[in-house]
């Protein structure tokens, strides 16, 4: 059958029963950063003002408590081995897989939107309400997000993993076109003066990125960004 995208097939793909153990640190420090961000308005004032006492208090307990999970391999992708070995199968998904990835998508989701809101904010209005929009937005859409991870509606956060050859594509997919656009709009942060028509440029240039790298994830353009097409015995991170 023909795709109008780019496909993987499970059966060209290398069988992995076990995770060497730089695979398993090197996924480590991906849920450190995960649910460092968890506390938004913390993290806005790390980057707004610089490390503070509150942030290498709470980093310590993230170190702590992913450690401990990932010793025991309750991370995705710190696991002795791979979970999930066939696409197609109607598995379980593991509570968590489905916490790890609920809160990966906060960090994505949440804290895209909130720097879109602040910036289209202060393009047109000309002032900046960003850590107001923190203080009163980013706990009402973590909740929003953690009810959709409960109720398994978002991607890789089902109660099954049957739908994992697709689901990892959007996953991969936010991460490459959020983590891309949210890196330039720092840079661009720390460069351009604060004036409306350089506010109006960080939005564009934000949105263009955002789409633009979504759109080659779309096709399967970027690494793990195509789908995976149910065959033999495979694996996925």
């Amino acid at each position: 059958m023909p795709y109008a995208i780019r496909v993987e097939y499970a059966q060209d793909r290398k069988i992995r029963e076990r995770n060497k153990t730089i695979y398993r640190l090197a996924h480590w420090p991906i849920w450190i950063w995960v649910f460092f961000l968890a506390p938004g308005p913390l993290t806005f004032d790390l980057f707004a003002h610089g490390p503070r006492k509150g942030n290498f208090i709470w980093l310590c307990f993230v170190l702590l408590g992913t450690g401990v999970a990932g010793y025991y391999g309750q991370l995705p992708g710190v696991e002795p081995q791979p979970y999930i070995l066939r696409f197609c199968e109607d598995k379980p998904n593991p509570l968590y897989r489905r916490i790890c990835y609920t809160f990966a998508w906060n960090a994505l989701l949440n804290f895209a939107l909130l720097n879109l809101a602040g910036l289209a904010f202060a393009a047109l209005a000309g002032k900046w309400y960003l850590q107001q929009i923190y203080a009163y937005a980013y706990f009402p859409l973590l909740l929003i997000l953690v009810i959709c991870g409960f109720a398994g509606i978002l991607p890789r956060v089902g109660k099954s993993t049957k739908g994992e050859g697709w689901e990892r594509r959007y996953f991969y997919g936010a991460v490459w076109s959020v983590t891309t656009a949210q890196a330039l709009l720092l840079v661009l942060w720390k460069l351009l003066p604060r004036s409306q028509a350089g506010d109006l440029f960080k939005l564009t240039t934000f949105v263009m990125m955002l789409a633009s790298v979504g759109a080659a994830a779309a096709f399967g353009l970027l690494p793990r960004t195509r789908p995976i097409i149910p065959g033999e015995l495979m694996v996925a991170d």
